[in-house]
């Protein structure tokens, strides 16, 4: 059983994983009205992979005899200065989901809940991969600067990306 602190943060991070979701589709359609297509694809793979974060989570809260209380999803963003930008603000975000699940482990830790401190691992090792992925589009954005070959090439590339259902949803371990 979730102690009601564990409980209450975990739909906090349900939230935050579904506002995520919700802002990568929205950077998915800038993209896309900016004559990126496989950039766009890139967001919509993200998109889904938070959802994916989000019923993980939603699972795991159940799985321990909890409730799952979801809330309203605040808006999005819906305007950026340029696909650099974009990739700019999701690693950012990236950098706050990251923050978020290390005081949601703090707090696993203070409560001496382990079972939560194991299903969180799996997101601690996940967001280490995210910010890394996104960081490096930066770098080669920033190198090819505004080269039209180079960046039909990276949309190209990121158009490329297929959507692999998270393995904990798919019999994987946590």
């Amino acid at each position: 059983m979730l102690k009601q602190k564990i409980e209450e943060a975990l739909n906090a991070q349900i939230n935050a994983e579904m506002w995520s979701a919700y802002l990568y589709l929205s950077m998915a359609a800038y993209c896309h009205a900016e004559g990126q297509p496989g950039m766009g694809k890139w967001f919509e793979v993200q998109f889904k992979e938070e959802q994916d974060h989000a019923k993980i989570l939603f699972n795991y809260v159940i799985s321990r005899n909890g409730k799952v209380n979801l809330q309203a999803i605040d808006a999005v963003p819906t305007e950026w200065n340029s696909i650099l930008n974009v990739f700019e603000n999701a690693l950012r975000h990236e950098q706050s989901i990251t923050e978020s699940i290390n005081k949601l482990f703090a707090l696993t830790t203070q409560e001496n809940d382990y079972a939560t401190q194991s299903m969180l691992k799996w997101f601690i090792d996940e967001q280490v991969e995210e910010e890394e992925n996104v960081k490096t589009i930066i770098d080669n954005l920033k190198m090819i600067k505004d080269n039209g070959f180079g960046i039909y090439m990276i949309d190209k590339e990121l158009g490329s990306r297929p959507y692999k259902q998270a393995s904990p949803l798919n019999g994987g371990e946590i």
